[in-house]
């Protein structure tokens, strides 16, 4: 007899991948460069694969846990199993926190985009909204609406590029500027830490290990398929950006790859980049809101968030009392929070949930290991290292804001 309270299991693979390339595309080519080109210059290419190594030993962790433990939550099980409540408690907060965040940055990243002057927030709000009811009727319209959305998204990226190679002049000595180590080595690794940030979303797979048939062989398979293909993607757009803007231009603006388009000779293309870019957002604001619903799901199981948000919809069997209290919530960053911070705040806690991740896959037996020790050693260390060189305000207030998870929780257990 079925669980009236468990997932109901509807994704395959391909629905998985999906779901990974919504997470990480929206949020890595519209969002991310301008703060890492602020932080490094040109050397944001080496900080991109600085980020995608750390990306990499961070999947392959979250695969390896992920077909031992194939139940929502990600590495918040993952660090109870392996570590304990303290450890799984860190990397659900981190989670949580993090990744709201994430989601206003996406939602203001839409509207940025997609509004009038002046309207910004109410629509990045409206936005919120839409896409909450959308994951609140079920998985299956998640995952339908997410296929949509990345193909439109890919098409946009297409033109844009073939907008600023072929209608345009770009000057392949701009890519190197001042040259890759102009900003130091500092710069290159907090480039990473903001660039790290469009990497994450391949865990929204993970997060959803109850809902995806033969979670043990489909997940790790997604997660590797999603992050390979966003990997090259990012190179190649980091490189025309840098060509076609330098890295003051990529610095300068907000929607460097409409203004790069807008340099060319193509003006038909800008439209239909700055809508691609819409999209993108609106994918990765729906794949997050899923993922932050499993999670906040499998940390009230365990009662580390209020129980009532435990309840599964009858119906769509979906965490809708999690996935409404979110929205609100994420409707609240937006109205004060500023697009710049939200990222870098988003990185520190992601990178605590990453930074368990590592430490609980290297505990495991050999009987469960699929990858070698010194990845999640590396992946690990990497985590500590680039949370340390993230923007100081950004690393205050993750400070700030798990010191108040924790204190929470104390006083919870010892009541």
């Amino acid at each position: 007899m079925s669980n009236p309270q468990a997932l109901a299991r509807r994704l395959g693979t391909f629905d998985a991948v999906v779901i990974g390339l919504g997470s990480m595309i929206g949020a890595g080519v519209f969002a991310a460069f301008t703060p890492a080109a602020s932080a490094a210059g040109s050397g944001l290419l080496l900080g991109l694969v600085v980020a995608a190594a750390v990306a990499f030993c961070n999947a392959t962790s979250s695969a390896q846990l992920a077909a031992v433990y194939p139940t929502s939550g990600g590495t918040y099980i993952y660090g109870r199993e392996r570590l304990g409540p303290w450890a799984g408690f860190v990397a659900g907060w981190g989670f949580v926190i993090g990744k709201t965040a994430s989601a206003a940055a996406m939602a203001m990243t839409f509207a940025a985009y997609a509004a009038p002057a002046g309207w910004e927030r109410p629509v990045a709000i409206a936005a919120v909204v839409v896409l909450a009811v959308v994951n609140y009727h079920g998985v299956t319209r998640t995952a339908g609406l997410t296929r949509v959305l990345v193909l439109a998204v890919l098409v946009a990226l297409a033109i844009a590029v073939a907008a600023c190679w072929g209608g345009s002049s770009p000057a392949p000595g701009n890519i190197l500027g001042d040259g890759l180590l102009a900003h130091g080595w500092y710069g290159i690794l907090q480039s990473s830490g903001l660039l790290f940030f469009a990497f994450a979303g391949y865990a929204r797979i993970a997060t959803m290990g109850e809902e995806v048939r033969d979670p043990r062989r489909a997940i790790p398979r997604a997660i590797g398929i999603a992050l390979g293909i966003t990997v090259v993607l990012y190179a190649v757009i980091a490189v025309t950006l840098l060509a076609a803007l330098g890295p003051d231009g990529v610095a300068g603006t907000p929607t460097p790859l409409a203004v790069a388009v807008g340099t060319g000779s193509l003006p038909w293309a800008v439209p239909v980049v700055r809508a691609g870019a819409a999209v993108a957002a609106l994918g990765a604001l729906l794949a997050l809101i899923a993922g932050l619903g499993r999670t906040t799901l499998a940390m009230a199981r365990h009662h580390d968030l209020p129980h009532w948000l435990a309840a599964v919809h009858p119906r769509y069997r979906v965490p809708h009392r999690a996935e409404v209290a979110l929205a609100v919530v994420i409707c609240m960053i937006v109205a004060v929070a500023d697009l710049r911070g939200a990222i870098g705040f988003s990185s520190f806690g992601v990178l605590i949930y990453y930074l368990v991740a590592n430490i609980a896959a290297f505990t495991q037996p050999a009987e469960n290991r699929k990858y070698p020790k010194a990845l999640q050693a590396f992946g690990a260390l990497a985590c500590v290292v680039l949370v340390a060189t993230l923007p100081p305000l950004s690393a205050g207030l993750g400070v700030a804001m798990f010191a108040v998870g924790i204190i929470l929780r104390a006083v919870r257990i010892n009541r």
